[in-house]
């Protein structure tokens, strides 16, 4: 996964792997996220690193598999405070999460089908960059 840096446009190896408990202590000390994650640990939380930074995490994603929906379902995603907005130094956090979700989906032979409930005000958001779309 590549992670692009806003100002200079060189791109950075990110990792996404699986939440450590330990990380979940860190994530609250951080303050860099707004979301109780130890409240996801029941479902699979991933983490996504600058390969050559390892101590910081830049977000978080929450998936629930449904087999029997053919279907991964992304339950919450989060980008650090300091990767959001007009103040963000490093882009592309969630679109890898993402992309890391439908990639499982494939993977397990769901055609890549990732779905999502968001907030009214980011359907578009996700339609537009992400190419979702809405259903049911």
């Amino acid at each position: 996964m590549k992670i692009l840096h806003k100002e200079s446009g060189e791109t950075y190896e990110a990792i996404i792997s699986e939440m450590l408990p330990s990380d979940y202590t860190d994530v609250k000390k951080s303050k860099g996220f707004v979301f109780n994650w130890e409240a996801e640990s029941e479902n699979k939380v991933y983490k996504i690193i600058l390969k050559e930074e390892e101590s910081q995490i830049l977000g978080l994603l929450s998936l629930i598999d449904y087999p029997e929906e053919f279907r991964i379902h992304v339950n919450l995603v989060e980008v650090s405070r300091t990767n959001v907005g007009k103040v963000k130094k490093l882009e592309n956090i969630a679109g890898c999460l993402i992309a890391f979700a439908c990639t499982l989906a494939f993977k397990r032979g769901y055609g890549g089908f990732v779905s999502l409930l968001p907030k009214t005000k980011l359907i578009d958001l996700y339609q537009e960059k992400y190419g979702f779309r809405q259903y049911g």
